[in-house]
This record gives structure tokens, C-alpha cells and sequence, in this order.
């Protein structure tokens, strides 16, 4: 992944409902308008914070993590049925034509390079969604990591973009950003 992994030692604090506060479930659903029938990949899922969320809006969550302790903790926690654990980096999704979505919450600064954008171009079906929030470079540094391994909206659209993506919103926010973007049909 990109500059840093989130300390397993610390995975507790990925389950703080304070989280919300920049990005809340609904607005993380409304980005991709998920189906029961979904097959969604949640990128960095970690402890599966937002995957439950996800997992009760779809058919099918891919828990993706570069860490298999995470999932460890995401199993002691309760995983839903619908969700699988994949321990992968986002480079290396081992999907082609198969999801209707991904997501990625509050990780895309640990991924983002054009391997991973590809990665996830190819791992979505014709008219397949991408939904992203993640810590912004214009964003304060008081919560998340240091801006210097931020990214800005603009630096997601370029990725989405070279990788075929076509972004339908893009926005800097006070902390953190969001991006949805569509694989063309």
C-alpha cells in the first residue's frame, strides 16, 4: 500500500462512533446507491467499521485489507455472513469484471498510486461504482495522518481519471474528502 498501514496495536480506535463526524454511513451509501444484489469491495477495510454498514445495503462485501490481523479483529468484533475477508493490497485485487462497487473510507492515502487505480478499473463490472472519502491535504493534520501523506479531491480525480474512471463528484471538505466516479459501460 501507499505510505503507512494503520497500527494493528491500535485497531480499537477504528471502531469510535466519532468517526461519523467526517463521514457518515448514509452519506458513504448515497456515494455508490447500493443494492441488496450489490457485490461491493471495501478497500482498507480494517475492522469493518464501515463494512457493516455496507453489508446490511448489499449482497456481497469483500473485506479487503493488506493486514490479516485486522480481519482477525473484524472476526472477534462479529462479521457479518455476507462478508468474505480478502487479505490483498489494492494492487493486486483479485477480481476482473466482478464487482459492482468499491469503497474506500478514510484509506484512499494508502493506496493511491496509478497500479491500484488500475487495479480497481479492471475489478469493476461496465457502469460499476467507485466511492471514496478519505482525509484531505487541505484538511487542519488535527485528526488522521500527517498531510504530507494526504491527498486532495484532485489528486483522486486525476487517478480516477488515467485509470478510464469517470468522477461524478468531487469535494474538499473541512477534513476530508469525497469522490464517486462510475466505470464506464
Amino acid at each position: 500500500m501507499g505510505f503507512h498501514t494503520f497500527d494493528v496495536d491500535r485497531a480499537e480506535q477504528l471502531e469510535d462512533p466519532g468517526r461519523y463526524e467526517y463521514l457518515s454511513v448514509d452519506e458513504l451509501l448515497a456515494l455508490f446507491d447500493p443494492e441488496q444484489s450489490s457485490v461491493v469491495a471495501d478497500l482498507g477495510s480494517g475492522t469493518g467499521f464501515y463494512t457493516d454498514s455496507v453489508a446490511e445495503a448489499t449482497g456481497r462485501v469483500y473485506a479487503l485489507d493488506v493486514q490479516a490481523a485486522m480481519h482477525e479483529h473484524y472476526r472477534e468484533k462479529g462479521m457479518p455472513e455476507n462478508v468474505v475477508p480478502v487479505t490483498a493490497a489494492v494492487e493486486a485485487l483479485p477480481f476482473t469484471d466482478a464487482l459492482d462497487a468499491v469503497v474506500s473510507t478514510m484509506t484512499f492515502h494508502e493506496f493511491a498510486s496509478p497500479a491500484a487505480m488500475d487495479a480497481i478499473a479492471d475489478a469493476l463490472v461496465p457502469g460499476g461504482r467507485v466511492a471514496i472519502g478519505d482525509w484531505t491535504r487541505t484538511g487542519t493534520g488535527r485528526e488522521g495522518p500527517p498531510l504530507s501523506e494526504r491527498y486532495a479531491a484532485d489528486d483522486a480525480v486525476a487517478f480516477c481519471t488515467d485509470a478510464g474512471i469517470d468522477v461524478t463528484r468531487a469535494e474538499d471538505r473541512r477534513e476530508t474528502f469525497v469522490l464517486e466516479g462510475v466505470l464506464p459501460e
